[in-house]
């Protein structure tokens, strides 16, 4: 078995450590965290568990082959690179790190090294990303005319992270998965509520070589919790509802063909509406199977699906769309200073 450390345990760390111990691939050394009061509770809760003050202690602990890191995105970067020059696999929590520089540095530390670095984009391991994959390689949807998702809820506010850095890596680690192509566009805006330096809400569109338009409506405004995908081909639609627990999938026979221009004098498209089909999917935890997957890339018997690589192209396209979001912001920014002088310019100008 792989010897393993958690290292970080505050929102996605308990779960790390529940499934790399309930895994048959990996033995559990310790869980890492810097903060006191987190190091009582998991000593009270896994007495046999080593319980480390920082990541760079469990690092150096012979005993630990593997890291899981589920710390503050900021270090990410140190914990990984550490733990990859030492010969440790890493598997690190989204959003990978905070710059295509880092990521890119991270891919040759592991390159040159050898250990696995591994992102966890846990949706990858959906069974209904998985069935969606599967009807895309086999051309079931027809050709892909748009990917549209609403993810939002109220809440979780993070700390170091906008709203688009802690949702969109969801989205660009499925779309780079079921179509396997980089945009050649993207376009973001959005607002800041809450706190001046992080978005809350961010609208994204991507365009891609294929024509395939990608737009992500994130937020943490929402009073609902909502995670809905709808796949658009020329052939069927699927609506993904990763919130129905009984029919995630729904795959609607139905779709839109435009005549061809000789036969036409103005655009009248011809609707198709078919059967909705609901496939029957696996009941199984996206995060078992990313522990799962972990352990057998490490023993060299999977091929990675989310590798140091493609987690840099992730990284990639949010970069680019926080610079376009940065411009965004910016202009808003213009115009309401504008404004606010105007309305005090017609306030002096009344009295």
């Amino acid at each position: 078995m792989i010897g393993i450390a958690i290292c970080g345990y505050g929102y996605w760390g308990p779960n790390l450590l529940r499934n790399f111990m309930r895994s048959d691939l990996f033995s559990v050394v310790g869980v890492a965290d810097r903060r006191e009061q987190k190091r009582a509770i998991i000593a009270k809760s896994f007495p046999e568990l080593t319980i480390y003050n920082d990541a760079l202690e469990a690092i150096d602990d012979p005993r630990v082959e593997a890291v899981a890191i589920a710390t503050p995105v900021a270090a990410h970067y140190g914990i990984a690179a550490k733990a990859l020059r030492k010969g440790k696999h890493v598997l690190v929590e989204k959003p990978f790190c905070v710059s295509v520089d880092e990521a890119e540095d991270l891919v040759s530390i592991a390159e040159n090294s050898g250990a696995t670095l591994m992102v966890d984009h846990t949706f990858l391991f959906h069974p209904a990303v998985h069935k969606l994959g599967e009807m895309v390689k086999a051309g079931a949807l027809g050709s892909i005319s748009y990917y549209d998702c609403l993810r939002v809820n109220l809440g979780l506010f993070q700390p170091d992270v906008n709203v688009l850095w802690d949702l969109a890596p969801h989205d660009l680690s499925v779309i780079d998965f079921l179509f396997n192509e980089e945009p050649i566009h993207v376009q973001a805006n959005g607002y800041c509520h809450l706190n001046p330096q992080l978005p809350d809400i961010a609208y994204v569109t991507l365009h891609f070589p294929s024509r395939m338009v990608a737009h992500l409506n994130l937020s943490w405004m929402s009073p609902v919790k909502v995670r809905r995908t709808a796949i658009g081909g020329t052939n069927k639609m699927v609506v993904w509802d990763d919130l129905d627990r009984d029919e995630p999938i729904r795959i609607y026979d139905s779709g839109i063909s435009i005549h061809a221009q000789e036969d036409r004098q103005v655009i009248i498209p011809g609707y198709r509406i078919g059967d909705v089909h609901a496939p029957r999917l696996p009941n199984e935890e996206p995060l078992a199977n990313v522990a799962r997957h972990f352990g057998r890339v490490i023993r060299k018997e999977e091929n990675s699906l989310m590798d140091g690589k493609k987690g840099l192209r992730v990284v990639r396209i949010l970069e680019w769309a926080q610079r376009s979001l940065d411009a965004s912001l910016a202009d808003i920014g213009a115009h309401y200073k504008t404004e606010q002088l105007h309305s005090r310019h017609a306030q002096v100008a009344s009295v």
